[in-house]
């Protein structure tokens, strides 16, 4: 199969970003398989997509260290000369041991980075999508489990950021697209708080069965070509949360 894009979906190398670079490649774009240190799983995950007609390469990069997200970048335009799709699927801050200051260097902080490094190299209708979580968006309007506290307060505040890079993006005539989930079924994240928070886990299924990880993927790889205006959030489970938001 031809690629006719080049994307780079960080933090690909599990989960919904695994799932969206297969849907993305499967749809004909090359696909950046961002990792931060499982390089192995990573590589897997491009020979899958390889061996299934489509193209991918891999890339690792611990994005929250400036010195690593500049030399990705570098690497990205050496080798493909432009970036038109980015897929901000990477994030962090429940790791134990993580520093205080974790989930705000990778969840703001190494995104509007990165989005910085990358703008001079994205041609006009190139998309950039931020993925998210509701418990992030709205942060601040509904309630948030105690432990994701530091998580949906960081990824508020790098959708917020991103958001005042707005008027740059129309200048340059880049879409810009959130897209927005319940908790997701099977995803890190999730096992995560059951082990920690099972309450909250449950609380949540007690509104309908969670979004699977290929539901939400599948909803990140719309938004890449999607007709949205600019700062359109795309929501995926969770009705709850959309009333009266």
């Amino acid at each position: 199969m031809e690629s006719n894009r080049i994307a780079l979906v960080t933090g690909a190398s599990r989960g919904i970003g695994a799932a969206t670079a297969r849907i993305l490649a499967a749809r004909g774009d090359h696909v950046i398989v961002n990792y931060r240190e499982k390089r192995r799983r990573a590589q897997d995950l491009a020979d899958e997509i390889a061996a299934s007609g489509g193209s991918a390469s891999i890339a690792g990069a611990d994005l929250s260290d400036e010195a690593a997200a500049r030399a990705l970048v570098r690497d990205i335009v050496d080798r493909a000369g432009r970036l038109d799709v980015l897929v901000l699927n990477a994030s962090g801050g429940l790791e134990r041991g993580a520093a205080a200051d974790y989930a705000m260097s990778i969840n703001r902080d190494a995104q509007l980075r990165l989005v910085r490094l990358l703008l001079p190299h994205m041609p006009e209708g190139a998309r950039i999508v931020f993925v998210t979580s509701h418990q992030a968006h709205f942060h601040g309007r509904k309630p948030v489990p105690a432990d994701y506290e530091p998580i949906a307060a960081s990824k508020r505040a790098g959708e917020d950021a991103l958001r005042e890079l707005i008027p740059e993006f129309d200048s340059r005539r880049i879409g810009f697209t959130v897209v927005s989930g319940d908790m997701i079924d099977g995803t890190i994240i999730v096992r995560l708080l059951e082990r920690r928070d099972p309450d909250a886990v449950a609380a949540r299924t007690e509104h309908g069965a969670l979004p699977t990880v290929e539901e939400f993927a599948t909803a990140v790889a719309d938004a890449t070509i999607g007709d949205h205006a600019l700062g359109h959030t795309v929501y995926i489970g969770g009705a709850d949360y959309l009333t009266h938001s």
